[in-house]
């Protein structure tokens, strides 16, 4: 299992990025598989405790039952545009992918059940500094922090 520790560890600049992202908003994006195979987009909170990624899901929720049938997710940070002519001031975003660990029941706030990230990649878009090109940097286990840059 890939912690966020891992990341963490591995590329300690990029981490605190992507983290700083997530934490930037409350509210974050992230997508499920429903029964039938078809992609599922809700809303949900995070947290970076520990070296862990967690998120949680209410009782009953289709996304908690998304994730017990079939554990793989995409989270996506908080989008924000950019103010018109300070391109070069956008954070970018941030994306987590990976497969959700069922961590039992929530212990610090409202009732329902925890998931801890197996972390499969994480990415990071955002502009260079001349607001010229857009970088994507992303990581994986196996092959560590790659880069790519696009007109």
């Amino acid at each position: 299992m890939t912690r966020w520790r891992d990341v963490e560890q591995a590329e300690p600049e990029f981490a605190k990025r992507v983290r700083s992202l997530f934490d930037a908003h409350r509210h974050k994006t992230i997508a499920t598989v429903r029964a039938d195979g078809a992609p599922r987009i809700s809303g949900i909170e995070t947290v970076f405790e520990d070296g862990e990624l967690s998120f949680g899901s209410m009782p009953s929720a289709r996304k908690g039952a998304d994730l017990e049938r079939d554990p793989r997710f995409a989270l996506h940070s908080a989008t924000v545009d950019p103010v018109e002519g300070s391109e070069a001031l956008w954070p970018g975003e941030a994306k987590i992918s990976g497969r959700a660990i069922a961590a039992g029941k929530i212990t610090d706030g409202p009732d329902g059940d925890k998931f801890l990230a197996d972390i499969a990649e994480v990415v990071h878009t955002h502009l260079n500094p001349e607001a010229t090109l857009l970088v994507v940097e992303w990581w994986t286990p196996a092959h560590g922090l790659r880069k790519a840059e696009r007109a």
